[in-house]
């Protein structure tokens, strides 16, 4: 099944932000993992001699996004749905361009996600690109077995 990402779905999520640096995902499905992503992410930077990543409430509801629809769809997919090409997406949600995005599947934490990211040279190439701004996500859907579905959006 395929699901598009309508403009009032977009601002719903962006709608849902708090004045803090971790978004309102009460689903119960579905969470913000920024905060636990950062530190890893910057110590990776750090180690590479490259500037940290700072939160970014875009790339937050895009990383969002795109884990919420993952899981509905049961799929590690970056275009998931009619128009969902990634381009489209990072506009559409304001993310600051450049911008990248990492995706994941069945990783049990923050730690695992990341640490599959740094194994993989095209996301750990991602990591280390010229990037200011860093959004990550989980989500979880009970119809396509509870697999976690991860997504880390990086902004320029």
């Amino acid at each position: 099944m395929f699901f598009a990402v309508s403009a009032a779905a977009a601002a719903s999520l962006l709608s849902a932000c708090t004045t803090s640096n971790v978004l309102n995902t009460d689903d119960g499905n579905s969470a913000d993992m920024t905060a636990d992503a950062l530190p890893l992410v910057n110590d990776l930077r750090a180690k590479n001699g490259l500037p940290p990543l700072t939160i970014d409430r875009n790339a937050q509801s895009a990383a969002l996004d795109q884990a919420r629809r993952m899981a509905r769809a049961g799929e590690m997919q970056h275009n998931i749905g009619f128009g969902a090409d990634f381009a489209k997406r990072m506009k559409g949600q304001d993310v600051q361009l450049p911008a990248a995005e990492n995706i994941a599947a069945g990783q049990r934490s923050t730690q695992d996600a990341v640490t599959a990211w740094i194994n993989s040279p095209k996301h750990l190439k991602n990591m280390l690109g010229s990037y200011k701004g860093l959004g990550v996500a989980v989500a979880r859907n009970s119809a396509s077995g509870n697999r976690p579905y991860w997504s880390m959006v990086l902004s320029g």
